[in-house]
């Protein structure tokens, strides 16, 4: 008789960042740059907004695709934003269970979807479990977009291209000159370009430009959890043309049969949160980009990042691999990830500064020191 698992449960590792968590248990207190979530909490109002909601009985389903009023927002928003006319849009229990939708409706075995290495952990894991092919390009030293790699990676089986900016791990910010060349090598074929901009308001040295708006074969996803905090109330949502009307039909099919809906009343909290107003916020931790890029320069070499919350830092040259170092950064009170996780190599690790300023500072210190090690 056969074991109890599917195949496809082979085709994942447990999350390296669970591992880390593991390394990390008898830790007191530690630095903690491992987690990819802001360390301040919802805005007031938007917790008020959520209140509201359960209070008047907002806890039933709603339809499928996300309430309605949410979806009238999000459709002039986006309108006003990319110049899009008749936007279709679909509410998401997060961006997480967008790009599962986005696999589930584009993707048949032995089709292949390139992204630049390196890249959101989700991305691969999904992807190998419904059986395509991960075609990465790589963006090392500097994690710009490499376009002329993702021109010479598209075959027969290209089915997505996935652009992620600001990006996880690299807090890398594309420009509009690479993105819109993205956008004319997609076009000479057709092929859909997935924008995954789960991070856009943290932009740190100016707007991230969106190939939404050079592209009509654009998959936007969007997502409520990093800009308000409310990691755990798992709210997105995505946005096609009409030319993609066939796409986000079949994603919202398999929402029925999957996530059923997003959670009604964090839909209707998110009315309140697309007004409120995150520049404090952003402000903040342009500062604490600041420190960390300021403070690490001098002992580990570090591309300045743009935008979302993290610094994809090389490891120092004594450590045979990113991994080795990160174990040694455990072993001293720090946790981060290493970039394996992320990558096809093991060279860098990954700090997320969403932490207090006075973390920031310690954990700089201990790392500079363990540079020189």
């Amino acid at each position: 008789m056969s074991g109890i698992l599917a195949d496809r449960t082979k085709l994942i590792d447990s999350s390296g960042i669970r591992k880390v968590f593991a390394l990390a248990a008898d830790l007191k207190d530690p630095v903690n740059f491992s987690i990819g979530q802001p360390d301040f909490d919802v805005p007031d109002g938007i917790k008020a907004a959520a209140i509201k909601a359960i209070e008047q009985g907002h806890n039933h389903y709603s339809q499928t695709c996300g309430d309605e009023l949410l979806l009238e927002k999000i459709a002039g928003m986006v309108k006003a934003d990319y110049n899009w006319d008749q936007p279709m849009a679909m509410v998401t229990s997060g961006v997480s269970g967008a790009l599962l939708l986005t696999f589930m409706a584009m993707i048949n075995p032995g089709d292949e979807v390139i992204m630049a290495d390196p890249y959101f952990v989700i991305y691969k894991h999904v992807i190998n479990m419904i059986g395509g092919k991960c075609v990465f390009v790589d963006s090392y030293p500097d994690f710009k977009l490499p376009v002329e790699g993702i021109a010479a990676a598209i075959s027969d089986r290209t089915r997505l291209i996935i652009l992620n900016s600001p990006a996880n791990p690299t807090g890398a910010v594309y420009s509009e000159s690479e993105v819109k060349a993205i956008a004319e090598i997609a076009g000479e074929k057709d092929i859909t370009v997935m924008s995954d901009e789960i991070y856009d308001t943290f932009c740190y040295d100016g707007p991230s430009p969106s190939i939404a708006r050079f592209y009509d074969r654009t998959l936007l996803l969007k997502g409520f959890s990093k800009t308000y905090a409310m990691t755990g109330w798992r709210m997105a949502y995505v946005a096609v043309k009409p030319v993609l009307a066939e796409l986000i039909e079949a994603m919202t099919k398999i929402q029925q049969y999957t996530f059923v809906c997003a959670p009604t009343p964090f839909q209707k909290a998110a009315i309140t949160a697309l007004d409120c107003d995150m520049s404090e916020y952003v402000d903040a931790y342009r500062q604490k980009r600041d420190m960390i890029l300021d403070g690490l320069k001098g002992s580990f070499e570090i591309v300045k990042p743009g935008g979302a919350f993290y610094a994809f830092v090389k490891a120092p040259d004594w450590a045979e691999n990113a991994t080795e170092f990160v174990k040694k950064a455990i072993a001293n009170n720090v946790l981060v990830i290493p970039g394996d996780v992320f990558s096809e190599r093991d060279s860098h690790f990954r700090i997320s500064y969403a932490t207090s300023n006075d973390k920031i500072q310690q954990g700089i210190e201990i790392l500079c020191k363990l540079a020189k090690a």
